[in-house]
This record gives structure tokens, C-alpha cells and sequence, in this order.
């Protein structure tokens, strides 16, 4: 006799649980990843602390990217960053990669400010590496969209350190 009551209450909270779903106009939205459209292909550390973690387990260097996602100077880079074939894969093979759209109030990861994009190399000794910059003084950190040779020449030499401090 309570079983069909309780039934018909357990079918109602599950059709007003389903039909009181969100759905954006535009339709269902795609997760975010943790790449942010960085690299999709890529394996994307979530914290800090865990990138940090692997770069010590697999002795890879890491490379921090900090953004903004309507920064239209950080979206430019992202463009020519993901499009990149050469960076996407010395990231896939040689990288341990973490993008953050916040700032951390960890100062060895903004020595020289607070600024995006900002990409700066950390070795597993978890040393922020000031001897591999950008091209400009006042933002040491920072790449434009014509800097991506310069960002695999950086790149390279993180990983040769790496190679000579062994």
C-alpha cells in the first residue's frame, strides 16, 4: 500500500529534477578542459602543486602559461601557440604544462610583475628559470605572437639545462 504512493513521489522529484535543468540557448555547452584551447592534445596539469609533483617524478621542466580568457593580447597567443605544430609537440614530449587564468600569490611565479600572457619555465628542482625570458626588459616573461621562435629557442634550452644539470 506505501509502495505505489512512494513510487509515484520518487518518479515526481525525478521528472522535476530533469525537466528543471539548465540549458543555454545556444544548446548544450562543451566541457572546459584544462587546456583552454592551448593544446587539447596535450596532458594539462590542474594545480601548481601537481605540476610540480610530475615535473619531479618524470625530471621534465614545466612550463607555466598565465592568461586571461578576454585578454585579446593572451588570445592572440593562444592562436599561434595552439597552431604551432613544433611547440605542441616539444610540450607533448618534453613539458609538463599548467595554464592558470588566475593570479597566485606564489611571488616566484611573478618576479617581475603581474602581467599576461606570462610563460615561465620551472625546472624539477622547482627553480622559476630567470635565465630563460622573453625579449623585453620591463616584462621579462611575456611573448607576443611574433616571438615563436624565440619561445622554442626557449624552450630547447630549458630542456638542455635540464639535460646538463643531471
Amino acid at each position: 500500500m506505501i509502495k505505489a504512493p512512494l513510487s509515484a513521489l520518487l518518479l515526481l522529484v525525478a521528472m522535476t529534477s530533469t525537466l528543471g535543468k539548465y540549458i543555454p540557448k545556444s544548446g548544450k555547452r562543451i566541457p572546459q578542459t584544462l587546456s583552454r584551447g592551448w593544446g587539447d592534445q596535450l596532458i594539462w596539469a590542474q594545480t601548481y602543486e601537481e605540476a610540480l609533483y610530475w615535473s619531479r617524478s618524470k625530471n621534465k621542466p614545466l612550463m607555466v602559461i598565465f592568461h586571461l580568457e578576454d585578454c585579446p593580447h593572451s588570445q592572440a597567443m593562444k592562436k599561434a601557440f595552439s597552431e604551432n605544430n613544433e611547440i605542441q609537440r616539444t610540450l607533448d614530449e618534453d613539458f609538463i604544462v599548467l595554464n592558470l587564468v588566475y593570479e597566485t600569490t606564489d611571488k616566484h611565479l611573478s618576479p617581475d610583475g603581474q602581467y599576461v600572457p606570462r610563460l615561465i619555465f620551472v625546472d624539477p628542482s622547482m627553480t622559476v628559470r630567470a635565465d630563460i625570458t622573453g625579449r623585453y626588459a620591463n616584462r621579462m616573461y611575456a611573448y607576443e605572437t611574433s616571438d615563436t621562435k624565440l619561445l622554442l629557442s626557449n624552450m630547447e634550452k630549458a630542456k638542455k639545462l635540464l639535460k646538463s644539470e643531471l
